[in-house]
């Protein structure tokens, strides 16, 4: 996970961003594709292995691979699938949807990035298939996405240019992937109808304004996880005419169409108090600001108002320095393994129904390695512990685990139960994979 890292567009100067960064940071730098944390859409996402190919990085947002043959190819740094009939040089750059905002009609809304592509020196033809990488959640029967794709025709080089949009069908869907069949290359991505009640895999992204002596501001982003919107966002703060530094970019929540808070400890100034999520082609994002008087440690937990429920929090205390280390103004970060109720458990959180053994199961998607901990939390004792046969999946374990809880609570196994008893786990040390790079 990032400590810290820049924000950068391919065409701007020393002069309009920071250009220090981390040693640290340079392979999470060269990170394009961020995976959802997900578990119910990672574990739908077994799908025929396809051959990876490394691209050559042209910029930060460019690449070129070289598909030697007939065959379907996995780019590795995006994402990206390609089913080509012969050997083919593909060049393929990531947009931000705000650059084509006047081809997305009113009514539809991204659901992944937006891509300009090429194949050099050949027809485009021999490219039959793209797969696009989505940020749309299969996690809930109820919000089952349906997909389309914008191409917009006739555009050669975005800016300037005027064209006509086309929302075309696509051939297929996975819970990773949109499948389309290519009939020209020019700019395209996946979309979905603002009439469907969909659920987005989150990115929350914090960047902290540099210049200020006395005070620690940052700026806190919610954004759909794919490249598209996180481009918008670092060409919004690169024309502020500020510096900015990340932080901190998390993949672990899940959202929908709705306003959010932030909240902080100890308290700091956040401004607004509530801030919509919306994927769309805006030119400019919303973001919470927050502005502490330089705590030592501080946390930012971001709220669901409707149903008083922490959906996500991150730690953030000044980085300790080695000896002979120049003064630098690092911070680190320690993100809380919070587990998150599916949204439908979400819906009954103030409700006094126990959890049903499938809500388990979704809790249990959700715990890593601390989930013997999260035993204990819930009153369990270690020969509970000890009568779940190791011989079992480790899935299979923690959904045993919480039914079990669930047998010695009758009547007092709710989301709210869950959620109380889980309080302290904010301060149990970190030991899942969510931050580790899949």
């Amino acid at each position: 996970m990032p400590v810290v890292d820049r924000c950068e567009e391919e065409d701007c100067s020393d002069s309009e961003a920071s250009t220090e960064i981390d040693e640290d940071d340079k392979e999470d730098e060269e990170e394009m594709h961020f995976k959802s944390n997900c578990e119910k859409c990672k574990a739908a996402q077994q799908s025929p292995e396809y051959e990876k190919v490394t691209p050559r990085k042209i910029s930060k947002w460019s690449f070129q691979v070289q598909l030697e043959g007939k065959g379907t190819y996995e780019c590795s740094a995006t994402g990206l699938v390609f089913e080509v009939s012969e050997q083919a040089l593909v060049r393929y750059s990531v947009l931000s949807w705000s650059e084509i905002a006047e081809y997305l009609p009113d009514s539809w809304r991204p659901a992944g990035s937006v891509w300009k592509l090429d194949v050099v020196n050949k027809d485009s033809s021999v490219l039959k298939f793209i797969h696009f990488p989505h940020s749309l959640c299969h996690a809930e029967p109820e919000h089952e996405p349906r997909f389309s794709v914008l191409h917009v025709k006739g555009v050669k080089g975005v800016k300037g240019v005027k064209g006509h949009d086309n929302i075309e069908p696509t051939v297929d869907f996975t819970a990773s992937h949109v499948k389309w069949r290519v009939s020209s290359l020019s700019p395209v991505g996946p979309i979905t109808h603002e009439s469907q009640s969909v659920l987005h895999h989150g990115a929350v992204l914090v960047y902290k304004e540099q210049g200020h002596q006395e005070q620690f501001c940052f700026h806190v982003f919610l954004a759909s996880n794919n490249k598209s919107e996180i481009k918008a966002i670092n060409k919004q703060l690169l024309s502020s005419g500020k510096k900015f530094i990340t932080i901190y970019k998390s993949t672990d929540c899940t959202l929908e169409v709705k306003g959010y808070q932030l909240t902080s400890k100890p308290e700091g100034e956040v401004r607004p108090q509530r801030l919509e999520f919306r994927a769309g082609a805006a030119e400019r994002k919303g973001f919470f600001e927050v502005i502490f008087d330089q705590p030592l440690t501080f946390e930012l937990f971001l709220m669901d108002p409707d149903f008083d429920q922490k959906l996500w929090t991150v730690k953030i205390t000044k980085a300790k320095q080695s000896t002979g280390q120049k003064k630098k103004s690092h911070l680190e970060v320690m993100p809380s393994n919070i587990p998150l109720l599916p949204v439908t458990n979400r819906k009954t959180h103030s409700g006094g129904q126990d959890l049903t053994e499938l809500q388990l199961m979704k809790v249990a998607e959700t715990l890593g390695q601390e989930w013997e901990q999260v035993a204990i939390l819930l009153g369990l004792e270690t020969k509970d512990l000890e009568n779940i046969k190791p011989g079992k999946t480790v899935a299979m374990r923690k959904h045993k685990m919480l039914v079990r809880w669930k047998r010695l609570n009758p009547g007092k196994a709710t989301a709210q139960h869950l959620l109380s008893s889980l309080e302290d786990l904010e301060d149990l040390p970190y030991f899942g994979s969510k931050t580790k790079k899949q």
